[in-house]
This record gives C-alpha cells, structure tokens and sequence, in this order.
C-alpha cells in the first residue's frame, strides 16, 4: 500500500509545523509533499500513484483531492491541520491532535464509507453558499491576496453595508434570500452559526434559505439533489469556505458514502455506531 499525503503549510498555527508533520508522516511509510505557490494538490495526488490520499489542511484543502480519490476510488485520509477542521470533527477526529490522525495511513487503519457533494463538476465536503457569506468569503480572499491587515474583518463590515439578495428557483420553486447554504448532511444550525452534523452518512443535501444576515429564522428543505436556477450566468459561492465561481443553472448531488475515508484504529467504535 503506498500512501501520499499533501500538507498545506499556511494551514494551522505551526504546533506542530508543517516540517514536524513531514517527519512524524515518514514514519508512518507516507511520501509527503508541501504545497509550494502554483502547485495543483489534485494533479498532485492524481499522479501519485498512491492507494491511500490524504491531505493536511482546513477544511478549504481537502476536497480537491477527496475528489481525485473518489475518480481513482482510493482510500482517503484527513489530517486536522487548519483553523476549523469541521470535517474532521464531523468524522471524530481529534481536532487538537493532526499527529495522532496520522494513523489513519497505518495497517490497521479502519475504513468508513462517508458522503460527498457535488455541483458543477466540483465535489465539496461540507457545504455551498451563495449570497451574504459567499461574498465576505470572496472579499476576505481578495484582500488576503493584497496582504491587508484584519481581511476577514473588513470582509464582514464590507459585506454587512450591502443587502445582498439570490432570487432562485430551487427545485422549480421560487425563492429569495440573503443567504443560502446546502449543506452535505444535515447540520444543527444556531442563527448563522454551523454545529455539527450527526451524521456524515444520509445520502442527503440541507438547504437552508434566509432573509437576514444574523437570521432567526432558517427555511429549511431535505433532498438528495437540488437544482437551482439563478438570474445570473455566473455567480459567486463559497464551497467549504473557499471562493469559487459557478454557472447557473446548478445541479447539487450528494454521492451517499462514495469516500472512502480512513480512519484511526481508536475510532473503531465510533465510525460502527454511526453507522447503525
């Protein structure tokens, strides 16, 4: 079994650094690459000729190469090694520990069959946005880029100016709001604040619909795949918290327990329960 796994090391806070992952991956038998600026993870991975792909990263990193492990139908492993890691605590994993989640790529290693999304062509782990937050993701990004102090910040208070508005059909059915989210599984939901999922297995897709930035309110619709028609031909998202640009009109898909994800030995227990 030959094992890759990509390590983003702009992720994370440096406890442990990137260089401390390399070593502590080698010593599991794992071939190790740090990302440099240009570098492609998907092609990265896709050319590896490795069974077993893993990325370490936040959230943002890991559906590019979830991706190519769903095209080679290779195992895939997540390393904890970003700010929020919601994945990885969806799944149970030791949010506080990327070096303890190395022994996913060890022997006795479990597998558990989870959910992925799609639109456009695009898998994404998590969830997609449109509206509001989708455009503060797109400013903070814009600004990171030019190296402003406080982007997320100024994202926000940018954002927070402008009453964004998606008019949608979604499923042939009208619909207005400022923001939108479909997320992969259901989620527990606090005004705009995502908990956790219960479950990563459902086979379905959330979408939530509200008016308000801070809303109290959520309109909420269960499927296993949305269309949603929109006025523009392009249109600005967020998928797992990364800015990207889509072309109406969109097909969301969820691919029920299509991953192949590995999970440390230790969390035999749990991935059994969540699976009953």
């Amino acid at each position: 079994m030959r094992a890759f796994l990509v390590i983003n090391p702009h992720s994370g806070d440096d406890d442990p650094s990137p260089e401390d992952l390399v070593q502590a991956a080698r010593a599991h038998g794992v071939d190790t690459h740090l990302l440099r600026a240009g570098d492609d993870a998907a092609e990265l991975a896709r050319t590896s000729g490795a069974s077993v792909l893993g990325v370490a990263g936040g959230d943002g990193s890991l559906a590019p190469v979830a991706q190519v492990a769903l095209e080679l139908d290779a195992a895939f492993v997540c390393i904890p090694f970003g700010t929020r890691n919601h994945f990885a605590r969806d799944v149970g994993l030791d949010r506080g520990d990327p070096l303890g989640a190395l022994a996913a790529f060890d022997d006795d290693a479990i597998e558990r069959r989870v959910d992925a999304a799609r639109v456009d062509g695009r898998v994404f782990l998590n969830n997609l946005s449109f509206g509001a937050y989708a455009a503060l993701v797109h400013r903070r990004e814009r600004h990171r880029r030019r190296r402003e102090a406080l982007a997320r910040a100024r994202a926000l208070l940018l954002t927070a100016r402008h009453r964004h508005r998606v008019h949608a059909r979604v499923n042939a059915e009208e619909l207005t709001a400022r923001v939108l989210l479909v997320g992969n599984n259901r989620y527990d939901i606090h005004l705009f604040t995502l908990g956790e999922r219960p479950r990563v297995d459902g086979g379905e897709l959330q979408l939530w619909a509200a008016a308000g930035l801070l809303p109290h309110t959520w309109q909420e619709r269960i499927a296993p795949e949305f269309t949603i028609e929109l006025e523009a031909s392009r249109v600005r998202a967020a998928a797992d918290g990364e800015p990207v640009t889509l072309e109406p009109p969109l097909v969301l898909e969820s691919l029920p327990r299509a991953l192949r994800l590995r999970l440390p030995r230790t969390l035999a227990g749990n991935a059994e329960k969540d699976e009953d």
